[in-house]
C-alpha cells in the first residue's frame, strides 16, 4: 500500500500536496572555502572533520551504486556533471552537523549497546548464524574499515538515531492532509472496456518492393552494419605457458610423495540442528530416541523445523560443543546438547569420509601445479623474447609457434564482446583491448597491452570491414516487418480515434463494441495504480481517473494494446484517513522537519571546504583537462 503512496509523488496531485506538506530539502551553498585545513581533511562542519578517507569511501560507494543501476561506471567528468560529489559532501556534512549536536548534548552510546549492535548484525554471522569474529574482520577488510573506524561509525550512527527519534518520533501530521491523501488513494473507478490491437482490425496491405526500398532509404541509419576488425591475437600468461607443458609421471609421483602428508581429505558431515524452547521439548527427543524413534519422526510429532548448517569439516564448525557432538554420532543419529540459548538437537544426515588422497586422485592437480610453477619461472624470460621478436616485426603466428602458444583470429566489434573467445582477456579488460584494436592502423606495429603484472596481449590488425549501409536484399525481412508494424500501429490508432469519435457523438458503448465483434468487459473497481495486470495498468487507470461518471477514452496498456473504456461507476473513498495514509503523511512530515532541522544545523555550524583536496579526490583537474 505504501508503494502506491510513493507513486503519488510523481503525479501533479503529489506535487500540489507537496506544496502544502513537504518542503524539499533546501540546497545550501558551501561558503568559506579555505585552504588552511590539513591535507587529510576535506571539509569541516563546526568542530567536526570530514576526512579524505571518509569522503573517498563514501564517494566510491556512490559511484559503485550508480554503476550497478546503469551498468556503466561514470567518468570523473560525468560524475561532476551529475552532481555526485556535491551529493556526497552534502550528506557527510549533514551527518557531521548532527554528530556535533549530539556531542554537545552529551548523547553517547554504551559499550554494551555497541556490542549488541555488533552481535545482531547479520553481515558478521558465521555458519551457525551467530556472530563470528573471523567474518567480522573479513567484512571490515573488504570494505576498507579498521575496527576503530567501524565502532566510531556505529557510535555516530546510534547517536544520530537517538536524536532523530527523540525529536521527531511523535511529530503529528495535519488531519486534513491525512484525509486528503486517503480520499485520493481510496477512490475507485469501474469500467466497461475492450482491447483494440492489430488482431482486432483488418490486416494492413502488404507493402510493395518500391515502398520497402523507399522506407529503407528514409530509415537507412537503422539498417547499417557495425564496423568489424579482424585481428590475430596472442596472449601470454603463466596459465597459457602451463598449457604447453607435459609433466611426466615420475615427476608427478615424486611430488606426490613429497607432499603426501598434506594431501589428506577431511571428513565432512551434513549437520542439522533444532533449537528447543524448553526442557519438555528436550525430554520428548530424549525419550523418543530411547524408544527407537527417528529424528524425522520426532520432528513431525513436535512440529519443529531443523536448520541445515551445510556439509562441514570439524574445523569449519565454530561452536566447539556442536563440533564435538556432530563428529561423534553416527549417520542418522541425533543427540540433545546444551547451547548458549538453551538446549538443541543435533543430527548428521550424511557423512563424506576423510582419509589419504591417492596418487591417482591427485595426479591432475599435481600436474597442473607443477606446470604452472614452471610457467611462472619462465614467464619473464619468454616475455622478453616475445618483445624482441615483436620489435623485429616477426609475425605473431611465428612467435607463438616458437613457444608452443596459440594465436586466435577474432573478428571484433567496437564493444569487444567477441573477446570472450580469448580466455586470457578478463571481462573487465575487453573494452580496453577493443579500444586499442579500433585505434590501431593496418601495417603498423600495435603496442603491447599489459593486462596485469603477469598477463600481456599482442595483436596484428589483419583486416578492417568499415560500417556500411545494408542493402534491401540483406534486410528485406526486417524492413518488411518494420513497415508492417508501422502501418499496423497507424491503423490501430485511426480505429481507436474513430471509436472515441462515435462515443463522443453519443453512441452507446455496448453497441459500438458489438459492431466491432467485441464484447464489453466489466472491470473490477480500479485504484489509481490499475488492477496490477498489464491490461488495466497505471496508464489506463490514469486515463479513467481523468473524468467522472460516463467518462470515456483510450490508453495504451502494458501489452502495447489500446484499451477503449467508459466509466460506469465512481466510488468515492471514505473521508476517514486509513492507517496507511496516516503513516505516509506522518513519514513525509517527519522527513520535512528533519530536513529543515539539518539545514539549520548546517547553516549554524558553517561549512569550510578544502577545495584543493576536494578537487584532487574527485579528479577535477583530469575532468576539466587542466
Amino acid at each position: 500500500m505504501l508503494d502506491s503512496f510513493r507513486k503519488i509523488a510523481k503525479t501533479w496531485f503529489g506535487k500540489l500536496l507537496g506544496a502544502f506538506l513537504i518542503v524539499g530539502l533546501a540546497g545550501f551553498g558551501i561558503s568559506n572555502v579555505i585552504f588552511d585545513i590539513g591535507s587529510s581533511t576535506v571539509a569541516r562542519v563546526g568542530d567536526q572533520e570530514i576526512t579524505t578517507r571518509e569522503f573517498q569511501r563514501a564517494y566510491d560507494t556512490q559511484l559503485n551504486q550508480f554503476a550497478q543501476q546503469t551498468g556503466q561506471m561514470p567518468t570523473a567528468q560525468d560524475a561532476i556533471a551529475m552532481g555526485i560529489p556535491s551529493v556526497v559532501i552534502n550528506r557527510l556534512a549533514s551527518e557531521a552537523a548532527i554528530n556535533e549536536l549530539g556531542e554537545d548534548m552529551g548523547i553517547g552510546v554504551s559499550d554494551d549497546r555497541l556490542g549488541k549492535m555488533l552481535r545482531e548484525d547479520p553481515s558478521f554471522s558465521g555458519t551457525l548464524g551467530q556472530f563470528d569474529r573471523t567474518s567480522f574482520l573479513r567484512v571490515l577488510q573488504q570494505n576498507g574499515f579498521t575496527e576503530a573506524e567501524y565502532f566510531d561509525l556505529q557510535t555516530k550512527a546510534a547517536r544520530r538515531q537517538q536524536l532523530i527519534s527523540g525529536l521527531f518520533a511523535g511529530s503529528a501530521a495535519p488531519e486534513a492532509a491525512q484525509e486528503l491523501v486517503s480520499r485520493y488513494t481510496g477512490d475507485t473507478r469501474t469500467l466497461d472496456y475492450f482491447v483494440v490491437n492489430a488482431q482486432a482490425i483488418e490486416p494492413v496491405a502488404e507493402p510493395t518492393e518500391e515502398e520497402l526500398a523507399a522506407y529503407l532509404a528514409e530509415q537507412q541509419a537503422e539498417f547499417r552494419t557495425a564496423e568489424t576488425r579482424t585481428v590475430d591475437l596472442l596472449s601470454l600468461s603463466p596459465e597459457a605457458i602451463a598449457a604447453t607443458k607435459t609433466i611426466g609421471d615420475e615427476e608427478i609421483a615424486a611430488e606426490y610423495e613429497r607432499t603426501k602428508a598434506s594431501r589428506v581429505r577431511l571428513e565432512r558431515r551434513r549437520i542439522k540442528q533444532v533449537p528447543l524452547a524448553d526442557e519438555a521439548q528436550a525430554g520428548l527427543f530424549e525419550s523418543g530416541k530411547a524408544a527407537g524413534k527417528s529424528f524425522d519422526e520426532l520432528l513431525t510429532e513436535t512440529g519443529l523445523t531443523a536448520t541445515d548448517l551445510g556439509t562441514l569439516a570439524k574445523s569449519e564448525v565454530t561452536d566447539p560443543q556442536l563440533a564435538e557432538a556432530a563428529f561423534v554420532i553416527a549417520q542418522g543419529d541425533f543427540v540433545v546438547i546444551q547451547g548458549a540459548g538453551g538446549k538443541r538437537v543435533v543430527t548428521v544426515s550424511a557423512i563424506e569420509p576423510g582419509g589419504q588422497i591417492t596418487l591417482e586422485e591427485a595426479r591432475d592437480e599435481i600436474g597442473q601445479a607443477l606446470a604452472l610453477g614452471q610457467a611462472r619461472n619462465e614467464y619473464v624470460d619468454i616475455l622478453d623474447q616475445v618483445e624482441e621478436l615483436r620489435a623485429a616485426f616477426q609475425p605473431l603466428a611465428q612467435i607463438a609457434g616458437r613457444f608452443g602458444l596459440a594465436v586466435k583470429t577474432v573478428i571484433v566489434t567496437e564493444a569487444g564482446s567477441e573477446l570472450t573467445a580469448v580466455p586470457d582477456v578478463p571481462e573487465t579488460e575487453r573494452a580496453r583491448v577493443a579500444e586499442a584494436i579500433f585505434a590501431a592502423a593496418q601495417d603498423k606495429l600495435a603496442p603491447t597491452l599489459s593486462l596485469g603484472s603477469n598477463r600481456n596481449v599482442w595483436f596484428d590488425l589483419k583486416a578492417v570491414e568499415p560500417a556500411r549501409d545494408q542493402t534491401l536484399d540483406e534486410v528485406h525481412d526486417a524492413v518488411l516487418a518494420a513497415v508492417t508494424a508501422e502501418r499496423s500501429e497507424a491503423a490501430v490508432v485511426a480505429e481507436v480515434e474513430k471509436i472515441t469519435g462515435r462515443l463522443k457523438a453519443g453512441e452507446a458503448f455496448a453497441d459500438i463494441a458489438v459492431s466491432l465483434n467485441q464484447f464489453p468487459i466489466l472491470s473490477q473497481p480500479l485504484g489509481r495504480s490499475g488492477d496490477g495486470t498489464t491490461v488495466l495498468n497505471q496508464d489506463v487507470a490514469a486515463a479513467a481517473f481523468a473524468g467522472g461518471p460516463s467518462h470515456f477514452g483510450s490508453a495504451r496498456n502494458g501489452d502495447g494494446d489500446y484499451v477503449v473504456f467508459q466509466v460506469v461507476e465512481v466510488t468515492a473513498a471514505t473521508a476517514e484517513a486509513t492507517d496507511a495514509a496516516r503513516s505516509f503523511v506522518e513519514e513525509a512530515n517527519r522527513e520535512t522537519l528533519y530536513g529543515d532541522f539539518v539545514n539549520g544545523l548546517r547553516d549554524a555550524a558553517g561549512i569550510r571546504l578544502n577545495r584543493q583536496t576536494f578537487d584532487q579526490l574527485i579528479a577535477l583537474d583530469a575532468a576539466t583537462g587542466q
